[in-house]
């Protein structure tokens, strides 16, 4: 129920939804999608308009456990993964025999795609798209997301076969970024430029050498273990 700057966060996930939706029949037959799935919690309003524009019907095919935290900010990859899969269940009768499209906010690390792929397939799911409403996040953030190392972003230097390819899935589609910039600023602040610098490397109070190496050595995953068994 958020707004900022004016603009509304639930109507801007529509509008990411709605550029989705282009990006989506532009590749795959929307008659060849049995089911579209969000996965909890963010991705719903996106795969709610997505699925409305496309005409395949929308459904619930994960319950969430509401009482483990945010997967992204787990102290390490060990955490992130055992977590998965105590955080989400999957109601197997929307996959068995069905396939079906799986709606993400974004993907980062690749972790949680990666298993929530698997668990689809598991539930009998014949073939398994994935969708993500942001475009691939291939730099670290360094105005105050704790994305700090390159090498543990599953788009960094991959193409996207090789990131569908990682992640298991029959197919992948990312949103555009000129998309999402549309969609957050939508008709209030049109052409407005935002810090996008994950997807596109470019940061707006630019970067001196050697600052990136400094901030993965102090907050990558393996400096973290390392401080920890310290």
């Amino acid at each position: 129920d958020s707004v900022l700057d004016g603009i509304s966060v639930y109507q801007a996930r529509l509008n990411m939804g709605e550029a989705l939706a282009k990006r989506v029949v532009s590749t795959v037959p929307p008659n060849e999608i049995d089911v579209i799935i969000p996965i909890p919690e963010s991705s719903r309003p996106s795969a709610t308009q997505l699925a409305h524009l496309l005409g395949v019907p929308y459904r619930e095919g994960f319950v969430k456990n509401r009482y483990v935290g945010r997967t992204f900010i787990m102290p390490g990859q060990g955490e992130r993964v055992k977590s998965v899969r105590r955080k989400l269940n999957p109601i197997h009768l929307e996959f068995r025999n069905r396939v079906v499209l799986l709606v993400d906010d974004s993907i980062v690390r690749g972790t949680t795609s990666q298993q929530i792929v698997q668990m689809a397939r598991d539930a009998g799911a014949r073939k398994v798209y994935l969708a993500s409403a942001a475009p691939p996040v291939r730099f670290p953030n360094i105005y105050g997301i704790d994305m700090p190392s390159s090498e543990e972003l599953v788009a960094h230097d991959r193409s996207e076969k090789d990131i569908e390819q990682l992640l298991g899935c029959d197919w992948l589609v990312y949103q555009d970024l000129a998309d999402l910039e549309s969609a957050v600023a939508g008709p209030k602040f049109p052409g407005r430029k935002f810090d996008s610098s994950c997807f596109s490397g470019e940061y707006v109070t630019g970067i001196e050498p050697g600052y990136f190496e400094r901030i993965k050595q102090l907050r990558s995953d393996e400096a973290k273990k390392k401080r920890r068994a310290g």
